[in-house]
């Protein structure tokens, strides 16, 4: 099965499924949604129903597609002249550049409202919906991503201290990319000590990627990025490179990235998880260096 496919098919399916209103806003929405990425967040999620050892339906690949719906609508807000400002998403034009900053704000609004549609359409059980449409609005709004935005905003041009870089990163970056972890344990009906366990992990992954990225920003080319590099040292923002320094902040990547292994490998041993596809996950997050 094909798990990249079955997303942009359950996203498709869902502005397909029913009258088009706006054929203009879906254009544009479908545009940044298929643009390519990684797809890390609803690819976590499905690895670890896996490993749960649940049989994927299109259920679950429509939660899945909620996720990474809500990650592009950031995106797109992301990149407009009043926040970061970026020409480039994913090697291509960014969404207000290929059409004009309304659409790419109504279809940002688009992507963060009807995912929670989506998921309300499932046929997961109505307990599982509830949970996970409450831990999805509660990482991705004003307690999750878009809080963090506002503090990273507020933390522009500033001398932050690493208790504030954290802070900040631990909603706008950690929050969305913790949902996958907890969203596959509430699915997979675990207990609640294991969806403890699970969202520790998710907070390690999500400290680790935005160091990943930080470091990338200062390390990396465009074709590398698919976007513009040193846009946080144009912005003046604090990040862990420029805080801790390139070796220090690779070690905090690797520890992190080490004790969130250390969770699934505990799983493993314990309730015969099988956490071969999450650990190689993981491990494509350390960088050399």
């Amino acid at each position: 099965m094909d798990k990249l496919h079955e997303i942009d098919q359950a996203i498709r399916r869902y502005y397909y499924s029913q009258k088009t209103i706006s054929a203009d806003l879906i254009e544009s929405i479908l545009y940044s949604v298929t643009a390519g990425g990684k797809r890390i967040r609803p690819m976590i999620l499905l690895d670890i129903l896996e490993g749960f050892g649940l049989e994927l339906t299109n259920s679950h690949f429509d939660v899945a597609a909620a996720l990474e719906m809500i990650h592009t609508g950031s995106l797109i807000h992301d990149d407009l002249p009043a926040m970061d400002n970026d020409d480039y998403r994913r090697g291509r034009l960014t969404n207000h550049k290929k059409f004009n900053e309304a659409t790419a704000i109504l279809a940002g609004d688009s992507l963060f409202l009807d995912p929670f549609g989506l998921v309300a359409k499932t046929d997961l059980s109505s307990d599982i919906k509830i949970k996970v449409i409450s831990e999805l609005s509660f990482s991705a709004g004003t307690y999750g991503m878009v809080g963090g935005q506002m503090l990273d905003i507020n933390g522009e041009e500033a001398e932050l201290t690493l208790k504030e870089i954290q802070k900040v990163h631990a909603n706008k970056t950690g929050k969305l990319l913790t949902f996958p972890f907890v969203a596959a344990g509430i699915i997979a009906e675990q207990s609640e000590a294991t969806v403890s366990d699970l969202r520790v992990a998710g907070e390690l992954i999500g400290l680790a990627f935005q160091v990943r990225d930080d470091i990338l920003d200062v390390t990396a080319t465009f074709e590398e990025l698919g976007k513009t590099p040193q846009k946080d040292l144009i912005a003046e923002k604090s990040t862990y490179p420029s805080l801790l320094g390139l070796k220090q902040s690779h070690q905090v990547l690797n520890d992190s990235l080490d004790k969130a292994t250390a969770i699934f490998q505990k799983l493993q041993e314990e309730q015969g998880f099988k956490s071969h596809k999450i650990v190689e996950v993981i491990e494509r997050l350390r960088l050399n260096g």
